[in-house]
């Protein structure tokens, strides 16, 4: 017997449909990330990788089919035209689609991560060596 969920999923319930949706249609480099004591703008951030732009696109048309299909309403979607860069926006998980290149380029987990970038050492014309290190909030 087959029964259909119209509840829409939440917290981890949510999660789950994201990163399943995403492992069906071949999302490569899948990664979740706990925004919970980090930010305000939801609880995990999803970011996966697809082959093409055609395929990003398709992962995305796919994941907000499942979404509305759970009752999931308000969800927001940038991107899907081009398929280089897809945003979805649930309110709990935001998901980055990129193609390859773009998510090297933008470099969303360095972004995101618990870890500071480690401390560089860098020569000036006159010799002299100066320690900085960036860290992002």
């Amino acid at each position: 017997m087959i029964t259909h969920n119209t509840t829409p999923p939440a917290g981890d319930g949510l999660l789950d449909l994201v990163t399943k949706s995403l492992d069906d249609d071949k999302a490569e480099d899948i990664v979740s990330i706990d925004l919970a004591n980090k930010s305000s703008i939801g609880d995990h951030m999803v970011i996966a990788t697809g082959r093409s732009a055609r395929q990003v696109a398709a992962m995305a048309d796919h994941l907000v089919s499942k979404l509305k299909d759970r009752g999931l309403k308000n969800v927001s979607v940038e991107g899907a035209s081009q398929g280089d860069w897809v945003l979805i926006d649930t309110g709990d998980v935001i998901v980055h689609l990129f193609r390859p290149e773009v998510r090297d380029f933008y470099g969303l987990e360095k972004m995101w991560s618990a870890q500071p970038p480690p401390t560089s050492t860098v020569q000036l014309g006159d010799g002299s060596r100066t320690e900085r290190s960036l860290a992002l909030v």
